[in-house]
């Protein structure tokens, strides 16, 4: 009974008191935790007996302090003369800094306290108390309580995950009572507070930079105000590591620098003190984007990255944490910026080596359809005037967002190419190449990271079989079977091609049977056919198309080649204006006129006498009663 579970992070002094919402993750910033005992606030131990059954009697708050791990508070309350007030009469609460916590002090500040024991020490000691008993219960986030010094305001955070913080410094152990109030042990000397985050800008010689940029965009007002705000302040380092062309394009931009934009982007939504992040955490800015805010040991991290140089610097209205580098969100980037952080950097150097970044720096309103990394693993393409060309048609007139299209939708590219999206259950598809990651929406333009290279359609179904070789034969028995016009005409076929190599694969008797009959090759022919648009990436495990012909098609993945009815296709998703095609090297079967195999044919009486037989020869074996049955029917098989 009555025993404390506290972590312990391996390598520091820091504790943390358990609760249910840390227990399970046994990991505090990454790091492993060690799981000690201890008794309860209020609770010893007995010789013999298990746990802490015995309840210690209360004393007034000065005895406490050296109970609870804060002698050091106590040595100064009876310096500062506090002592007679804290052992008499009252309902006081102490926010106790712990002995580590005054012992951390710089040796100029707890001198310039000491020194002066009847008034600095006095005053200090005061704003760690409120005039009543507050219990962890009563601390809500985001109240703030009036101390005792000066009626001067002390904030509490009171977060998710259980942590409870009083002017930023953790709570670690909670609600030790006395005859006189109560004691809560901090892991920090806490200060008064009376700098709006504002005027914390305007006074610190670090963050000179950003204070001409928030009088540029007027957000003032808003870090005076009254609220509870995070501001992730870049120091004048931050703004002095962006080259100096980003940086003027990004000050001389008042679209991309004011509310919405760059500064937001630093502003979170709510106050977060250091101590309270044990995990990461995703945060909401004031511009709506988020920024993943984390911890790796000592350090606090954002996207993954240890850039926080100075933290908890406390405002009326908040926090403030020094960055030593400038966040700039994707909505004040250009696409040149966005693809360089994103998996499709060799992408970026096909179109340099192509002449075409203006396109991506300017303030054009395009999107870029842009092919991962792992489309160039073998190495990027030869950069010739063809090239330039398919780059083009990447290039997409508009900024667009991939939220917002939809299927049979044409796109207009910069190569004056028509593309259209195929929109799929587990795929969104622009031609024959689809969108491999979220879009990103830079100032301008915006990004899309495609899994292929996008091959733009040169002409219908009939064009495109007739310039290439491969088809010639499949291309003569269309002509013979009557359906040049229909593949010529405007539609959303997917056409699985039989090669050259197909035709001669088949007996010479058959190939000719086939050919010189008009209506059976045409019935052939549209069982190679669906009426609606396939492309290879919506294709995850099986696809039923129902072909011309009636029968259906059954299109499937199988390490990673497209299979159709079983048989491996040659070649994927050669784009037509009206369709895709597949090139298959075996001509396919419809169901009627395949040979029929066993499973296919018509249920047949005598087999199933048989069948019944074989089962109930083994059951008669163990019943008798069967015996008979079994008997008739060996007379009816004769």
């Amino acid at each position: 009974p009555n025993v404390c579970a506290v972590q312990k992070l391996i390598g520091t002094n820091r504790k943390y008191f358990t609760n249910c919402k840390q227990w399970y993750q046994r990991k505090i910033c990454g790091k492993s935790t060690v799981i000690s005992y201890e008794c309860c606030p209020g609770y010893e131990k007995v010789p013999g007996e298990k746990g802490c059954p015995a309840a210690l009697p209360l004393s007034n708050i000065y005895e406490t302090l050296g109970v609870v791990g804060s002698a050091t508070t106590q040595l100064y309350s009876d310096r500062s003369n506090l002592r007679p007030e804290i052992e008499g009469p009252g309902s006081f609460t102490i926010f106790a800094p712990s002995n580590e916590a005054w012992a951390s002090l710089s040796a100029e500040t707890l001198d310039s306290l000491v020194s002066n024991v009847n008034i600095e020490l006095l005053n200090a000691l005061r704003y760690h108390m409120v005039n009543k008993r507050v219990l962890t219960d009563d601390l809500k986030h985001g109240i703030t309580l009036n101390s005792m010094y000066q009626d001067l305001p002390i904030q509490i955070h009171h977060y998710p995950n259980g942590i409870v913080t009083v002017n930023c410094a953790r709570l670690l152990k909670a609600d030790h009572h006395a005859t006189n109030g109560v004691v809560h042990v901090i892991d920090k000397v806490i200060a008064t507070t009376t700098n709006s985050i504002q005027q914390i800008i305007e006074t610190e010689e670090s963050l000179e930079t950003l204070r001409a940029a928030v009088a540029a965009s007027d957000l003032n007002s808003l870090l005076e105000s009254e609220g509870q705000y995070t501001l992730l302040a870049p120091t004048n380092e931050a703004f002095e590591k962006i080259p100096q062309e980003t940086l003027n394009r990004i000050l001389g931009d008042p679209e991309a620098l004011r509310a919405r934009h760059l500064l937001n982007h630093h502003i979170l939504k709510s106050a977060m003190c250091a101590e309270a992040i044990i995990a990461g955490l995703t945060m909401e800015t004031l511009e709506g984007t988020t920024l993943d805010v984390g911890c790796s040991g000592e350090e606090l991290t954002l996207n993954g990255k240890p850039i926080i140089a100075n933290k908890d610097v406390l405002a009326t209205n908040g926090v403030v944490h020094f960055v030593n580098e400038l966040l700039i969100p994707d909505s004040a980037k250009t696409l040149f910026e966005l693809a360089q952080e994103s998996e499709v950097s060799k992408s970026m150097d096909l179109f340099r080596q192509a002449g075409l970044s203006s396109h991506l720096t300017g303030s054009e309103q395009v999107t870029l359809l842009a092919p991962v990394n792992d489309v160039f693993k073998d190495g990027l393409p030869i950069v010739d005037s063809n090239m330039k060309n398919l780059l083009l048609n990447h290039i997409v007139r508009d900024q667009l967002s991939s939220k917002h299209l939809y299927h049979g939708q044409k796109l207009q590219t910069l190569g004056d190419k028509e593309l259209r999206v195929f929109v799929y259950r587990n795929n969104l598809c622009i031609e024959n190449a689809c969108i491999a990651a979220h879009d990103k929406r830079g100032r301008f333009g915006t990004l899309f990271s495609m899994d292929k290279m996008l091959t733009p359609p040169s002409g219908s179904v009939m064009d495109v079989l007739k310039a290439d070789h491969r088809f010639s034969t499949l291309v003569a028995a269309i002509q013979s079977a009557g359906l040049t016009e229909n593949l010529n005409r405007p539609g959303t076929f997917t056409v699985f091609a039989p090669t050259n190599e197909a035709f001669r694969a088949m007996p010479q008797g058959e190939l000719n049977k086939l050919m010189g009959n008009a209506k059976e090759l045409a019935n052939i022919l549209k069982f190679h056919v669906a009426d609606e648009i396939l492309v290879s990436g919506a294709v995850s495990a099986l696809v039923r198309l129902k072909s011309m012909q009636g029968d259906k098609l059954e299109v499937s993945m199988k390490n990673n080649v497209i299979h159709i009815n079983k048989e491996p296709v040659a070649e994927s998703d050669i784009m037509a204006t009206n369709g895709v095609i597949y090139a298959v090297n075996s001509v396919l079967q419809p169901q009627a006129s395949r040979p029929q195999e066993r499973g296919d044919e018509p249920a047949d009486p005598a087999l199933e006498i048989f069948k019944q037989a074989s089962a109930l020869s083994k059951v008669s074996q163990r019943n008798p009663r069967l015996a008979p049955v079994y008997s008739r029917l060996l007379a009816r098989m004769k």
